[in-house]
């Protein structure tokens, strides 16, 4: 083992991942606002484009359930999904498992959309520059994944 590869002593890592939160607000920021810009390509909100992506990749789920797991309202993401149900990319359907929470599901005009989002984002996505390898993506998302854990218990409403 490296002196580069050896755990960081806790002040040392503090000081690195406010790096990480230095990089991750600016780009954030900037996706959503790219996001924005092709919105008129898809007809998909930031918020809408969430929602659809999260119901492709899960499937059917409540409202509080994609609340928790994109560490959003409640409220907000009732609007998105409200948004996506009058524009016919999701429906909502009873929930077999809790009469009071329906299930919100991807229309095949809602799995149209993501899949041409997400087409269009990963054709942009190529044009990164560099020679990153897949064991830095690794890290990378390792890193991340910790960092996202440390505020699992955010209350988001």
């Amino acid at each position: 083992m490296t002196e580069n590869d050896a755990p960081l002593a806790p002040e040392e890592l503090a000081h690195r991942l406010t790096e990480v939160f230095a990089l991750v607000g600016p780009l954030y920021r900037r996706v959503q606002r790219k996001v924005e810009q092709a919105a008129p390509i898809e007809g998909l909100s930031v918020g809408v484009r969430a929602v659809l992506d999260l119901l492709r990749e899960h499937g059917p789920m409540t409202v509080p359930q994609m609340g928790r797991a994109q560490a959003l309202s409640r409220q907000f993401v009732q609007r998105m999904v409200n948004d996506a149900a009058a524009g016919q990319l999701v429906e909502i359907i009873p929930n077999p498992a809790h009469q009071r929470s329906s299930l919100v599901r991807l229309t095949e005009s809602g799995r149209a959309a993501i899949t041409a989002a997400l087409t269009r984002e990963q054709s942009l996505l190529r044009q990164v520059e560099g020679d990153l390898t897949d064991t830095e993506v690794t890290a990378c998302l390792r890193v991340l994944g910790r960092m996202l854990d440390l505020f699992d218990q955010v209350d988001v409403d």
